[in-house]
């Protein structure tokens, strides 16, 4: 049972050690699941090309299914946890993915895998905002901290790992399940931490607009399914004009969009993003920030699994065991990047893009001297160093002084914001990977399409560090700048005396 109560944020009941840490395990269990099915799906291609007999067409909509339900149902997502409870929706979201889990491991035919995997995507777009907005809300001070620093290091295992995993769990031929078993591990993951939620995580949501905005979830819909598609499917198919004029309209999508939130929430409506959010600077170009962020990893992981498994005739499995490399040095920036935060305030974004960006550089000069993998590692470890400085702490940098009323909206944006760059990313660097790579790849042109997709990371990275300098600092008494102040939310809330209303398990 539960005891509800309404409370300004500055008010609300805390949540005693027990309910904090166990609903932020619940919570990273959710968000680590579906980042790992994002990636762990590469690994099993092949596998499942040849056993559904599937097309190359067919193969792709396994990928590019679930990244477009994603991006196109994040913000709307968002929205849902702000006005029917953020613990609500993240459950309905995990068993939704669970389910579909499972029906992606029974796929008898490639058209029952791709209606499959778009539902893991809405299910993990239902999902994945509320993660950041119940930890936004849930948490602060130093807990914030530990708990943003927690996310960005369950966000990076799975991407950094999920390579790894994938491929041991094919190796392996659980009860012979192969290809599936990707699938399959979900399953129980995803029912023990749906049995936890209503006992561990407390609900929360804001009590000001209680009405979805219909016209507005159809305009953001179809504006980034009209940027997200051409993205995933144009190089694949050579660009026909169907993609070209998919991005011609999308500006417009968007556009209309825009203009029609503010209409709505100038005469007094509902909207499903409040243009309020956008006058906060820190916000605005915090998310700009984080799509340009979004530009990298996800290209990163794809060109380096292309170059180890294509250019050097690696096995899935170790390719993956090469990013353990990558994995480590993301383990120790991670546990230390809350700490570092706390010096440094939003410059340890600064930190962490330049350093990936020199660990890009290193590789470089490495493959200049040597095509042995193993030379590698310094490279990937210091990537994976840098890396583990920006995931945590720009969530945190991004959110800070959020109202909680509408910290769903704004974690589905920031989301969206990494999803979408994630695929413009993977166009962009594509774009110049194979462009070098030629109609007849080598090994040395495989090598000279990294080297050359590593540069273009490099300024992806240098742009980062160049946005955060636009934000501006928050400074305590001494002077010290503070990322994702603590009293940030408080203080907001309290100014406009908006209400949370918190569900405390008991």
């Amino acid at each position: 049972m539960s005891a509800t109560t309404t409370a300004t944020a500055s008010a609300a009941p805390a949540s005693t050690p027990r309910q904090s840490w166990g609903a932020l395990l619940v919570l990273l269990t959710g968000i680590f699941i579906t980042t790992l099915d994002f990636f762990i799906v590469n690994v099993a291609i092949p596998a499942t090309q040849a056993d559904l007999h599937a097309t190359p067409a067919a193969t792709q909509w396994v990928v590019a299914g679930f990244g477009l339900a994603v991006a196109a149902g994040l913000i709307t997502a968002g929205r849902l946890g702000d006005i029917y409870g953020r613990r609500r929706m993240f459950a309905i979201g995990l068993g939704l993915f669970t389910a579909a889990s499972a029906a992606c491991g029974l796929a008898g035919n490639a058209e029952m895998l791709i209606a499959a995997r778009v539902l893991q995507g809405a299910a993990a777009a239902l999902l994945m905002p509320q993660v950041l907005g119940i930890i936004n809300v849930l948490y602060v001070g130093e807990q914030r901290i530990k708990a943003f620093t927690a996310y960005g290091l369950a966000m990076g295992f799975a991407g950094v790992f999920g390579q790894l995993i994938g491929g041991a769990l094919i190796q392996v031929d659980l009860f012979g399940l192969g290809w599936r078993s990707i699938y399959w591990i979900n399953v129980p993951v995803g029912l023990i931490a749906l049995a936890l939620t209503p006992r561990l995580v407390p609900e929360r949501r804001g009590v000001g607009g209680t009405r979805l905005d219909p016209v507005g979830t159809a305009l953001i819909t179809l504006g980034l399914v009209a940027v997200v598609l051409p993205l995933v499917q144009g190089r694949e198919q050579g660009w026909p004009l169907w993609t070209w004029l998919s991005l011609g309209i999308a500006p417009l999508l968007l556009g209309a969009f825009t203009l029609y939130q503010r209409g709505l929430a100038d005469g007094g409506g509902a909207p499903l993003v409040d243009p309020v959010l956008f006058r906060e600077r820190p916000f605005s170009v915090g998310i700009t920030m984080a799509l340009v962020y979004g530009l990298v990893n996800a290209a990163f992981f794809l060109i380096l699994a292309l170059y180890l498994q294509l250019g050097h005739g690696m096995s899935a499995l170790d390719s993956g065991l090469l990013f353990i490399a990558l994995g480590v040095g993301y383990f120790l920036s991670s546990a230390i990047s809350g700490r570092v935060a706390e010096k440094l305030g939003r410059q340890v974004l600064t930190v962490g893009a330049l350093v990936q960006g020199l660990g890009h550089v290193v590789l470089v000069e490495t493959l200049s001297g040597t095509h042995a993998t193993l030379a590698l590692i310094p490279g990937l470890a210091l990537t994976g160093f840098g890396m583990g400085l920006v995931m945590g702490p720009m969530a945190a940098t991004v959110l800070a002084g959020i109202k909680a009323g509408h910290a769903g909206a704004a974690a589905g944006l920031l989301s969206t914001a990494q999803q979408v760059g994630g695929a413009l990313g993977v166009a962009l660097v594509g774009i110049v990977f194979y462009d070098t790579l030629g109609d007849a790849p080598t090994a040395d042109t495989f090598g000279d399409a990294f080297v050359n997709g590593l540069w273009l990371l490099t300024v992806f990275c240098v742009a980062v560090a160049a946005l955060v300098q636009m934000l501006p600092g928050r400074r305590r008494g001494d002077g010290a700048e503070v990322v994702g102040d603590p009293g940030a939310l408080a203080a907001s809330e309290e100014s406009d005396g908006s209400a949370v209303k918190v569900d405390v398990p008991v």
